[in-house]
């Protein structure tokens, strides 16, 4: 289970990536609940994940998604710090079209593909908290979903509690 808190940022993914990224005064606070389905192999896993998150500032709705993912497991220095990385897609409803999405452009949908990028951090001695870091993802995919040409983007950061 993961507690969660984001700010909004009017960048694009590369941009963000490369840190880069301009913010906006909108936020979100969430819980997500994660399971892993089964491992491929030592180094990937497919988990499965669903998340509700308010949205606040800026923006006032709530926000559920359901995601699947994929999570790479190992990295040279686990011993010290283990770290996953993983991506996920799914689909995402808001309860209310976000503000910040049709100031991007009128063309958005309460409805729409979530993507998420996540990277953990684990401390090995205390095997069940993991620090979570994320970009948190809203997209239209260039009008696949209902035409609407609009997205958002949020940068999370939270605590993971491993059961």
């Amino acid at each position: 289970m993961l507690v969660f808190g984001a700010v909004g940022t009017s960048s694009d993914i590369a941009s963000i990536f490369t840190l880069d990224a301009d913010f906006v005064a909108s936020a979100l606070i969430g819980v997500a609940i994660n399971r892993r389905v089964f491992k491929l192999t030592r180094h990937f896993a497919i988990e499965f994940e669903g998340q509700i998150a308010r949205h606040f500032r800026k923006q006032d709705h709530w926000e559920f998604n359901g995601l699947g993912l994929i999570r790479y497991l190992t990295f040279p220095w686990d011993k010290y710090v283990d770290t996953s990385f993983a991506a996920g897609n799914g689909i995402s409803f808001a309860t209310s079209t976000p503000e910040i999405e049709r100031d991007d452009d009128e063309r958005t949908s309460q409805i729409l593909n979530y993507l998420l990028f996540e990277l953990d951090f684990t401390l090995p001695q205390y095997p069940a908290w993991t620090l979570s870091t994320r970009l948190h993802h809203r997209s239209s995919i260039f009008g696949t979903f209902f035409g609407a040409r609009a997205g958002s983007n949020f940068l999370a950061t939270g605590l993971k509690y491993n059961f």
